[in-house]
């Protein structure tokens, strides 16, 4: 399977913030959301696959890689970047598309479902929560406090701080880090896809990072789920310390009617870990969604 050429562009968000897309294939339009910190290639194994039979449209958050940082610090927010997508879907005039997120994608669409509902002709979540995820993160709130004793020394040393986390990725134990803190399993994962996760979030702006994050533990989007009528496909990975099993759950029971899925040996990043079985799983869910749907 050869991989589908691809064509790229930017366009102005609402506070004129610039942003990246990429596309690939054509049809029925899927527009991929991956984790904050993440990249593009997280998706690599379903943009391949998907792109055969599919429009997929992938982006760069505000912020991230080769989208802009926003003039305005204020405006890098869960908000914001939900009406990024809304911004983008009207950009490529799509009136309804197929929403997947990953990870922080997956609460950042919860908002956009929110604001924007009828955008969605369905919705794959796949190791997600839309709650603050460091609650109980890798078994402890011990996350949550370094997170906090983090944002006290940037406060105080933002220029040692900011080298230091642009120089951690030449550290021999910078690839084992990200691997255990992105959530990867390293028997599954390649050890490439953890070295470009590693180098694209140390070449983030730390301050931009760090607001979004923040914006991300304060969303609170389980309000919203009870109200989604799109369908959608709740998949996890059973060895998933990042966000566990729980948070899977938790949305599957709130959206009524959804399908849930748990990936055996599955980490935070079962995209890149089984793709073929995600892949397979989302593509008879999507298949069923559009035959149920066609003029959607």
């Amino acid at each position: 399977m050869s991989l589908v050429p691809k064509s790229t562009g930017t366009f102005r968000s609402f506070d004129g913030t610039r942003i990246y897309y990429e596309v690939r294939g054509e049809g029925f339009p899927i527009v991929l959301n991956y984790g904050i910190g993440c990249l593009l290639n997280h998706w690599r194994h379903q943009i391949k696959h998907f792109s055969q039979n599919y429009k997929v449209i992938a982006y760069d958050y505000r912020a991230h890689h080769r989208s802009e940082i926003p003039e305005d610090h204020g405006q890098l927010t869960v908000d914001a970047l939900a009406q990024d997508l809304k911004a983008l879907l009207d950009h490529l005039e799509i009136q309804k598309a197929s929403l997947w997120g990953h990870s922080f994608g997956v609460q950042m669409l919860a908002r956009h479902y929110d604001l924007y509902p009828d955008f969605s002709h369905s919705l794959v979540f796949i190791n997600g929560f839309v709650q603050n995820p460091l609650h109980g993160m890798f078994g402890s709130d011990l996350t949550t406090s370094f997170f906090e004793l983090f944002k006290s020394g940037y406060q105080f040393l933002p220029e040692t701080l900011s080298y230091l986390w642009k120089r951690s990725v030449q550290n021999p134990l910078a690839i084992q880090l990200s691997a255990l803190a992105g959530g990867f399993n390293l028997q599954l994962t390649s050890l490439k896809d953890i070295e470009i996760y590693a180098r694209g979030i140390a070449g983030m702006d730390l301050d931009a990072f760090m607001r979004l994050f923040e914006s991300m533990m304060h969303y609170d989007g389980m309000p919203v789920l009870s109200r989604v009528q799109a369908p959608a496909i709740i998949i996890g990975g059973k060895k998933d310390s990042v966000t566990p099993q729980k948070h899977q759950e938790e949305m599957h029971h709130h959206i009524k009617g959804s399908d849930f899925f748990m990936v055996p040996y599955g980490s935070h990043c079962t995209q890149l870990d089984m793709p073929e079985l995600v892949n397979l799983k989302i593509e008879r869910f999507l298949r069923s969604t559009i035959k149920k749907n066609p003029t959607e």
